[in-house]
């Protein structure tokens, strides 16, 4: 059964508004706009009895026109498939790429990712997830 969420949404306005400066967290500046949330599927998750004490999970993103993910990690080795739309991703260290449909990205459990966007302001943007993790353990961690 799938089900829907706001990625880690708490989390994710808890480490936007620590990443701000104190007056924009307090109140939104005028002509400034918040980038769109992602929102976020699981498909599934899947305990790996072959490597004991982790599971898999599988999720799709949704970055809507201008979305953006907050400065987080995963604890996790992630894979991403882009089937939608162009996305730029980026992890500490690295550099920025722009994604297209068919092309992949990794991020290791190290990670931190640093740029997570949609790169259009006007189309969504669609990818696949595929998190191998601690059981338990959080798919998103914030950075703050």
């Amino acid at each position: 059964m799938s089900k829907t969420t706001k990625f880690g949404l708490p989390f994710i306005a808890a480490a936007a508004l620590l990443s701000q400066p104190a007056w924009a967290a307090s109140h939104h500046a005028p002509g400034v706009a918040t980038p769109a949330e992602p929102i976020v599927t699981e498909l599934m998750t899947k305990d790996l009895p072959d490597i004991p004490g982790k599971d898999a999970l599988m999720l799709i993103v949704d970055y809507p026109p201008g979305g953006a993910d907050p400065v987080h990690r995963h604890d996790a080795y992630g894979f991403v498939y882009v089937l939608e739309g162009s996305i730029v991703m980026q992890v500490k260290g690295g550099k920025e790429v722009t994604l297209t449909p068919g092309q992949t990205y990794y991020e290791g459990p190290d990670d931190i990712h640093t740029v997570g966007r949609n790169a259009s302001q006007t189309q969504p943007a669609k990818f696949l997830v595929v998190l191998i993790k601690k059981q338990g353990a959080p798919a998103l961690i914030p950075i703050k």
